[in-house]
């Protein structure tokens, strides 16, 4: 209740931001580090098949890192909150649809299945 009536009342004393804190840093660290490793292995594969499908799932892995680089600069100050949070579950978004449409749009029977089968 006291933090309700801190942020209606005194809204510029209440940051923006969240302190940068050594432990959460670490967690994103990590966090990028691993999906900076699949992003690569998804180019790879990428690279490998030539397809639509692995180009769609290679991108939904690359916004991953793209998220880790806002949860980052959100940390360090750089990205406000509210600016952050509607990043984030937009990117989330994407990610999901990037990924269902890689599955319905290439699934067996589908229309990029039926025209690539002579």
């Amino acid at each position: 209740m006291a933090s309700l009536i801190s942020r209606t009342v005194f809204p510029a004393l209440v940051p923006l931001t969240v302190q940068g804190s050594p432990v959460l840093l670490a967690v994103i660290a990590c966090a990028g580090i691993g999906t900076g490793a699949l992003f690569l292995v998804s180019l790879v594969a990428y690279r490998r098949r030539q397809t639509g499908q692995y180009r769609l799932i290679s991108a939904a892995v690359g916004v991953l890192v793209l998220r880790s680089l806002v949860g980052a600069g959100t940390v360090w100050g750089i990205v406000p909150m509210p600016v952050h949070h509607f990043v984030e579950h937009s990117l989330d978004f994407l990610i999901a649809a990037m990924v269902l449409y890689a599955v319905y749009a290439y699934a067996p029977g589908s229309l990029s299945d039926s025209s690539t089968a002579d």
